[in-house]
């Protein structure tokens, strides 16, 4: 039973941020297997929702507040505009899991206006793709006798 909230919780953390799956799985002495599988489901289970929820906001925005836009170039939206503008939505979904969270993945291709198969094609091949590297190279890191003496 204990297992099951373990992968419970670390499956909720996924929805959040892709590297917890694999370093926590890791921690809680699962499988490279089921810490890839849990970090995918996490991460599609987020894509899922704010997908949804996603295309909601923008038609509520689109709705009650295009009398005034608000134009915010921060640094962080010219990259990724720079970021769209170089990649299209196949660079925003590789990237993702390693500069940005699920959710803020999501929201930008929704934002793009990508159709929503498009966004859970390359969110899917983008979280299996992540959460194979990060839990290969977090074995690999737990087998180096230094690190393990660490957190084991």
């Amino acid at each position: 039973m204990d297992k099951i909230f373990t992968l419970l919780g670390i499956y909720f953390l996924c929805w959040f941020k892709v590297l917890a799956g694999p370093v926590l799985g890791s921690a809680a002495g699962f499988s490279i297997w089921v810490n890839v599988l849990v970090t995918v489901a996490g991460m599609m289970t987020s894509v899922l929702i704010f997908t949804l929820i996603g295309t909601k906001i923008k038609r509520f925005l689109n709705t009650n507040f295009t009398s005034k836009p608000k134009l915010v170039f921060s640094k962080k939206n010219r990259r990724i505009v720079q970021l769209w503008s170089k990649y299209g939505e196949v660079g925003i979904a590789f990237f993702t899991p390693i500069l940005f969270t699920p959710i803020l993945g999501t929201l930008i291709m929704v934002s793009f206006g990508v159709k929503k198969r498009h966004i859970y094609l390359h969110m899917f091949w983008s979280a299996c793709l992540w959460a194979v590297v990060f839990s290969l190279s977090v074995n690999q890191l737990l087998e180096i006798p230094f690190i393990k003496n660490l957190f084991l």
